[in-house]
């Protein structure tokens, strides 16, 4: 790689910094072709981007991250995770599902292995896979919040009916009552 293509990369590594909600490092040292093409399936059905990227282009594109990224405040953590071979992968739209395939795979055969994630400007060690796993997606925490927002509705029209039902009742009985005098 010359070092036109290298500027180039950086410049796509930083793009891919701005526009991530979430990104993990990993090491896939020990996954077969046939694991690998299983896991970057999954990324991919996922809305999520799997790469292999060399740390040092890493490590040049968050030097030249501003301030206001996301990941700026984390560039330490990240440099220190940056060693062997790294598999990133960057989360777009869903922060958490990263995690559930990483532990889907890792449960299957101890690989590949968490190095870091960063999710909204925290950090995670591989030692918190399962937390992350377990935590809710975007989608998931959005339905919990409407559903218990229109449960309250619900209630009310619900209230609403039986007094209008009861209210209607007892107006049928005054008017047999009457009826029957």
């Amino acid at each position: 790689m010359n070092k036109k293509e290298k500027e180039q990369e950086i410049i796509e590594i930083k793009e891919k910094l701005d526009k991530a909600s979430s990104i993990y490092l990993t090491d896939f040292t020990g996954l077969t072709v046939q694991q690998t093409n299983e896991l970057r399936d999954d990324f991919y059905n996922a809305k999520v981007e799997y790469r292999v990227i060399k740390n040092t282009l890493i490590k040049k594109a968050l030097e030249q991250l501003g301030t206001d990224s996301k990941f700026a405040g984390k560039a330490e953590e990240l440099n220190a995770n940056l060693k062997g071979p790294t598999g990133v992968i960057f989360a777009y739209e869903d922060p958490i599902s990263p995690a559930r395939i990483i532990k889907k795979f890792f449960d299957k055969g101890e690989k590949p292995k968490l190095k870091l994630a960063i999710i909204e400007k925290e950090a995670y060690d591989k030692s918190r896979l399962n937390e992350l796993a377990a935590l809710p997606s975007k989608p998931e925490i959005i339905s919990s919040i409407i559903g218990s927002i229109h449960a309250p509705i619900s209630g009310i029209v619900y209230a609403i009916n039986a007094i209008i039902r009861d209210l209607s009742s007892v107006i049928e009985e005054v008017a047999k009552k009457n009826n029957n005098q």
